[in-house]
C-alpha cells in the first residue's frame, strides 16, 4: 500500500515537472532576440503610421522615404509598456503623423523591422528601450 503511494506520488511530480517544463519553453523561446541582428545597427527618419501601446510588446510602426523617396514601412518592436514606462514613455509619446528617429538593430532576414535601441521624439527626447537600454552613445 505504502509502495502503491509512493509510486503514485512520484507519477505525479514526474507530470507536474514535465508540465513546467512544457509551459515554460514556450515562454523562453518568446523572449529570443535570435530574429535581430544585434551586430548591426540601422537609424532610420521617417513618420509614424502607428504606435501600438501592447503586451507583450509595443510597437513603432513607421514610413521611410529612401533616397529616391520610395517609401518603406517598417515595424520595429519594442519591450512591453510596464518595462517602456520606467524609461519615460506613456502611451501617447508617439502619434500617427509624428516625425521621429529610430535607431535600432535590423531583422536577420533582411525584412523591413528590428529592435529598437532608442528613440528621437519630436520634441527632441530621446528614450531607449526600458530600463538599461537608454540612449545609445
Amino acid at each position: 500500500m505504502i509502495l502503491r503511494s509512493m509510486r503514485t506520488l512520484a507519477g505525479v511530480a514526474v507530470a507536474l515537472i514535465a508540465g513546467l517544463v512544457a509551459v515554460g519553453r514556450p515562454a523562453v523561446a518568446h523572449h529570443s532576440f535570435a530574429m535581430f541582428d544585434m551586430s548591426k545597427r540601422v537609424t532610420l527618419n521617417g513618420t509614424v503610421t502607428e504606435f501600438e501601446w501592447t503586451n507583450p510588446h509595443s510597437y513603432i510602426e513607421i514610413d521611410v522615404p529612401d533616397e529616391k523617396g520610395a517609401v518603406k514601412h517598417w515595424s520595429i518592436e519594442m519591450g512591453s509598456p510596464s518595462i517602456l514606462q520606467q524609461s519615460g514613455w506613456k502611451f501617447n509619446s508617439l502619434k500617427h503623423g509624428d516625425k521621429a528617429t529610430l535607431t535600432m538593430n535590423p531583422l536577420k532576414n533582411g525584412q523591413a523591422g528590428g529592435f529598437l535601441l532608442q528613440v528621437t521624439l519630436p520634441d527632441g527626447r530621446v528614450l531607449g528601450n526600458g530600463p538599461g537600454r537608454g540612449p545609445q552613445q
